[in-house]
């Protein structure tokens, strides 16, 4: 089993595979170099072909995005929230941002209009107070952490809202627009 966690150790902390699933049950220390190589080499092209493993998120993940829809969004409709919330994915999917859905929401600090979204650094506090925006931004914060809704921003890494004009939105593609917020991405991907 040592010889799995070392070729294998993303699915195998995912949850998703078994090691019997993928194969791994079979593999007998006392046969050949050769043969034990044959029958990685085919787990290898099993595991190239299985659908990519989604990464996992915990409740602060959860938190966090759901404060970024909330604030950013609770005034739009659901489609506007979905948007906002995909962005946050999406930079979290991007190596130009952070890694982590906290750490891109968090991003540029505290300081006033140093940080990716304003309400973070505005100095005003960051707790709910609407109970029914709230909870509908957990909700939506859920489903887009399931992956069960599309992404309607195409990609977008960026927003605005279309009472701004912004300076680097001439630099970016516009995507697309959902409510009051305009969507962009680079214009290379």
């Amino acid at each position: 089993m040592a010889l799995s966690i070392m070729i294998f150790p993303r699915l195998l902390g995912s949850g998703q595979f078994e090691p019997a699933q993928l194969g791994l049950a079979q593999l007998d220390p006392g046969k050949s170099a050769a043969v034990a190589k044959a029958q990685v080499s085919n787990l290898v092209e099993q595991v190239d072909a299985a659908p990519e493993a989604a990464p996992a998120f915990n409740e602060q993940d959860l938190r966090c995005l759901a404060l970024n829809i909330y604030h950013e969004a609770r005034s739009e409709p659901k489609s506007g929230q979905v948007a906002v919330a995909r962005v946050t994915l999406n930079r979290v999917a991007s190596r130009a941002f952070p890694g982590s859905i906290c750490e891109v929401v968090k991003q540029g600090g505290i300081k006033r209009n140093r940080c990716q979204f304003s309400w973070w650094c505005d100095g005003r506090s960051d707790l709910p107070t609407e109970k029914r925006a709230w909870r509908q931004a957990m909700e939506i914060a859920r489903n887009v952490l399931d992956d069960a809704v599309p992404d309607p921003t195409r990609g977008a890494l960026y927003y605005h809202a279309n009472y701004t004009k912004p300076s680097w939105s001439r630099v970016y593609h516009r995507t697309t627009r959902i409510g009051r917020h305009l969507f962009y991405r680079p214009t290379k991907i």
